[in-house]
């Protein structure tokens, strides 16, 4: 199965912002973890990026679950870029 990463970005004041969407947004990640759809994800250390790995069956599961993800639902992921990564090791 094809292998993608997404950049992007997070709001202004993203720590105060997030606080009532966290923990669905959590949750929500456990799950794709669970399933195996997500593989990685975390914010910059300076908390103004997040980078993910997804293994999905093609880009549109992808844009699927960031779009319906509470964070980009609620403007605090505000962009973000999806591509196909080609594992070499």
């Amino acid at each position: 199965m094809p292998k993608y990463v997404m950049w992007g970005s997070y709001c202004e004041d993203v720590e105060n912002k997030r606080a009532p969407y966290r923990q669905a947004h959590l949750d929500g990640l456990a799950q794709q973890k669970q399933t195996g759809v997500l593989i990685t994800i975390g914010p910059t250390k300076d908390l103004t990026k997040v980078f993910a790995i997804y293994d999905a069956s093609d880009e549109a599961t992808v844009r699927q679950l960031v779009e319906t993800d509470p964070y980009w639902q609620n403007q605090i992921w505000t962009e973000y870029d999806v591509r196909e990564w080609i594992q070499a090791f």
